[in-house]
């Protein structure tokens, strides 16, 4: 998973717990040589989320000479509710950087931008170890359009509840199958399959039947597949897949 503790140049990795982000778990991870603490939230691939008092606790117990990094890459796509406080500590705390991306609910992964906030000293480190012309002016260009279109923005973040809702459920009733989704804040839901049909035979299956999702054997998860929530044909014509996967 995307997250973990740096110690040195060796990163460290942090058990979950349920696919979750598990605070003890990361803190206990955390040494004197301890120089960067990383939290993907949400999370991919997993798309859990950790909550406002999870981030709180995690940050109060780090050393104040660590630097707590919250890649907040799908954040869009979370209610107000579920906000997980991030963005106001790094305004108020010197050692919080968060970073985003144009990538995913703005629909610009091909420009590669993103924006970051954190104390002037961070960005100051930032700035004299970046690539020289690492963003283009099209990129900027694009982002910045972007940012005015909140429109946009709203009528994604409402598809994809609808639609990720909707996935879930008809995921769910496939559960004598031995299948289960793990909740998901993000616009994707990890499936696993633990039943008599492997995750590997359903990859296989469903890019035979013309739908390309993620197997992650190379990420720990060999049981799971990561499914894109697209549009209401594609997310109605996916589970009618999954479903005849299953079927044989």
């Amino acid at each position: 998973m995307n997250r973990g503790a740096r110690v040195g140049a060796v990163p460290v990795e942090a058990d979950d717990r349920d696919y979750a982000t598990d605070v003890d778990a990361l803190l206990a991870a955390v040494t004197e040589k301890t120089r960067v603490v990383y939290l993907a939230n949400p999370n991919n691939p997993t798309g859990t989320l950790a909550t406002r008092e999870e981030v709180a606790r995690l940050y109060a117990g780090l050393p104040k000479n660590v630097l707590f990094v919250i890649d907040q890459a799908y954040s869009e796509y979370l209610s107000e509710a579920e906000d997980d406080g991030g963005l106001e500590l790094a305004k108020t705390r010197p050692n919080v950087f968060i970073t985003r991306t144009f990538s995913k609910i703005h629909g610009l992964a091909a420009e590669r931008i993103g924006w970051g906030y954190a104390h002037a000293d961070v960005i100051s480190a930032l700035h004299r170890i970046r690539l020289p012309f690492n963003v283009t002016r099209a990129g900027q260009a694009a982002a910045v359009a972007a940012l005015g279109d909140e429109a946009f923005v709203n009528h994604s973040r409402e598809h994809n509840a609808t639609w990720r809702a909707w996935l879930t459920q008809e995921i769910e009733s496939l559960g004598n199958h031995g299948v289960r989704v793990v909740p998901s804040a993000c616009n994707f839901l990890l499936v696993l399959f633990e039943g008599e049909v492997s995750a590997e035979t359903v990859y296989n299956r469903l890019m035979d039947a013309g739908y390309i999702v993620r197997w992650l054997p190379g990420q720990g998860l060999p049981n799971a597949l990561r499914m894109t929530i697209g549009t209401e044909d594609e997310t109605r014509g996916l589970a009618a897949a999954i479903r005849a996967a299953l079927n044989g």
